[in-house]
């Protein structure tokens, strides 16, 4: 079936009827990428892997108001390059991360005089395109729809969520490829060849999100659309003057699903750092005043019960001192929540004195991090940038939590979807200013990440995901032990992700029905296989000291790496990650399952030949399970070698931690 499917594409690349045909590899020539013009000058693109046709003959080109560019194009040309770097990121799962790809740029001539680009870049593991407006007479352009579809050659299946989803907080599900409807950008897709596809976009900027749906045999892309004066949809898309860039359109490719956790098309294809001073930028882990929201034993708002209050704030910071915790978070300490009318992001609540907590910081050498909730009233936050940001800065607040709760916010453009044009516009202005006052930004209620860390290093980590809040009162009980599972492989691949790991404490009394699926052990499992450079334990001081003994892991484990792997796993079931710390030799390994118990195996080939490491595990008791048993765990102790493997029974919602250090 294999040499069939081959020799197809290639007749197809021979005989098509077409006018012209052009085509790029991979650098190591297992990806094939061709390009053409149909008789009617439509633009097509197909995708061979290993030989195989992966996407048949797929449309390319934008429909506009001012005319249709998805037809009656003659091809001007093409160029061609290679391209290979290494450079270094400013954090990461990664320390250093080579780019390197074929790319060819094809130059489209339209009937009406338009002159448009489709750039092609070939990796090993995947391939990206886009669409290019150079200098020309044609100034402006109203995008009504964008053509770029994916014509898969097989019935695979894939994780999606609805693209409606409020703020992407929902279970990541899988269904076969011509049954899902329009869902969010990205989708991961298992194929049936066992391989994986990733579909997504990169460097996403002044343009709407896209989103995805199925249509006459191919997976098509749906823009977020504009919203009139009375917040209903519009047809219009996007708002583009010439000259300018689309998003690139991105798929990874790969034969395993290490390969595809591995892959680093997405950042690659953004542009470089723009801060050229990063030194201020510094990955950390945090507490904070929150957890107790959630589960109803502190408020936002001022009262008997408020949460944000001097006295609260400085028993935080004096546990995160002791504790070795970088920084605390505090939600509610300024006015507007009491109505969520008008939050003033720079006047606190009485009983929040600010000068002297961040003295008090200073001296202990733990940071604040700020917390700006704007209710969804984007355009008055964007309004007041520099005021707030001079302020937090004065008073040595130098990260930011952004919220915005609301299903549409309101823009400067007027009521809007968060992940429209309009909204992309805020949070990229957001990031900008927040750079100038040496701000980092932890954006909730985001745009899905695209990679735009790689050019604004201070945007460290966005939420965009159902994450551990849920567990405390969700009206279905919580998260199920598969939602962990599944975001490795879905939602973390588009970027960082603030899912606010380290519930110590699973019940909560004033909402019995709800509870966190995992045991304790689970809960340290995912401050390695959850990535953030920014990465909250979340839980109370006190739920903290109940197990004191497990505490140690998240008081030790980093969130900066010099090199992360996936050891083993199955989309929806379970996953092992290992990671060395940056500028380190010390590895931290985690596990995660379903509700299923099972065996971890891990070899630790990953460490130093001839050296020694002293190995601190953190398992599952033999009895734990996340329903009956989830704080029975051990804790022993050993010495291994590269030669070794692990071998950690995981309970039912269970999992595992290790700290690995070389012994001197």
């Amino acid at each position: 079936m294999k040499s069939y499917s081959y020799i197809l594409f290639i007749l197809l690349f021979v005989f098509a009827s077409c006018s012209h045909q052009t085509e790029i590899t991979s650098p190591d020539g297992s990806l094939f990428v061709s390009f053409r013009l149909t008789d009617a000058g439509a633009p097509e693109y197909a995708v061979a892997l290993d030989g195989e046709t992966v996407i048949d003959w797929s449309a390319l080109g934008l429909k506009c108001a001012e005319q249709d560019m998805t037809a009656n194009f003659v091809l001007q040309g093409s160029d061609s390059r290679f391209h290979q770097e290494t450079w270094e990121t400013v954090w990461g799962e990664e320390r250093e991360i080579t780019d390197t790809y074929k790319e060819m740029v094809v130059h489209l001539r339209h009937s009406s005089g338009a002159e448009m680009d489709i750039t092609f870049r070939a990796f090993n593991d995947g391939f990206a395109f886009r669409y290019s407006f150079s200098e020309q007479e044609l100034k402006s352009l109203t995008i009504t729809e964008e053509a770029s579809e994916y014509r898969f050659t097989a019935e695979h299946q894939v994780w999606s969520i609805p693209w409606r989803t409020e703020y992407y907080e929902g279970l990541w599900t899988k269904a076969p490829l011509s049954a899902i409807d329009t869902v969010c950008s990205p989708v991961t897709i298992e194929l049936q060849n066992g391989g994986y596809a990733f579909v997504h976009e990169a460097s996403l900027r002044d343009y709407p999100a896209q989103n995805l749906y199925y249509a006459d045999g191919a997976l098509r892309t749906y823009l977020t659309p504009w919203l009139d004066e009375h917040a209903h949809i519009m047809p219009d898309k996007a708002y583009k003057n010439v000259p300018f860039p689309s998003p690139w359109r991105m798929v990874i490719l790969t034969r395993t699903l290490p390969e595809l956790v591995a892959s680093r098309i997405m950042l690659n294809l953004n542009p470089p750092c723009r801060i050229d001073d990063t030194s201020w930028i510094k990955p950390m882990k945090f507490m904070g005043i929150w957890w107790g929201m959630h589960i109803k034993t502190m408020t936002w708002e001022a009262g008997p019960k408020h949460g944000a209050t001097t006295a609260n704030m400085e028993r935080y910071l004096r546990f995160a001192k002791e504790h070795g915790i970088d920084a605390v978070l505090a939600e509610g300490w300024n006015l507007g929540w009491e109505d969520w009318k008008h939050f003033d992001f720079t006047t606190p609540y009485p009983d929040w004195d600010m000068d002297y907590l961040s003295k008090l910081a200073g001296e202990l050498g733990v940071q604040i991090v700020g917390h700006n909730e704007t209710g969804g009233n984007a355009a008055d936050y964007e309004c007041n940038l520099d005021s707030i940001y001079r302020y937090h800065a004065a008073h040595g607040i130098h990260a930011i939590k952004t919220g915005y709760v609301s299903p549409i916010v309101r823009t400067v453009n007027g009521l809007q979807f968060n992940k429209g044009q309009a909204g992309v516009r805020h949070y990229r202005k957001v990031i900008e200013t927040a750079a100038k006052y040496h701000i980092c930004i932890d954006n909730h209620e985001p745009v899905m990440p695209t990679g735009l860390q790689r050019t604004w290093p201070n945007l460290m980590t966005q939420e965009g995901v159902r994450g551990q809040e849920w567990n405390a009162w969700s009206v279905d009980g919580g998260n199920p032990c598969e939602h962990v599972t599944v975001l490795p492989f879905t939602r973390i691949l588009a970027g960082p992700v603030d899912f606010t790991p380290g519930v110590f404490h699973f019940e909560n009394p004033v909402i019995p029905t709800t509870r966190v699926h995992s045991t304790l052990m689970n809960q340290l499992g995912l401050f390695v296989c959850f990535y953030s450079p920014l990465q909250m334990a979340c839980d109370l001081p006190e739920h903290y000291m109940e197990h004191a003994d497990a505490f140690r892991f998240i008081e030790q484990v980093p969130c900066d790496w010099e090199h992360s792997l996936l050891v083993d796993g199955k989309i929806g079931d379970f996953c092992i990650f290992a990671r060395q710390g940056r500028a380190t030799d010390d590895w931290y390994i985690g596990g995660i399952t379903d509700e299923q118990p099972r065996e971890a195996v891990v070899p630790l080939s990953m460490l130093d030949q001839g050296k020694k490491y002293s190995l601190t595990l953190y398992r599952d008791g033999d009895d734990a399970d996340w329903l009956t048993r989830p704080y029975a765990y051990n804790i022993e102790k050993g010495e291994v070698t590269c030669s070794d493997t692990l071998r950690i029974r995981m309970a039912a919602g269970g999992g595992f931690a290790a700290a690995i250090l070389p012994k001197n």
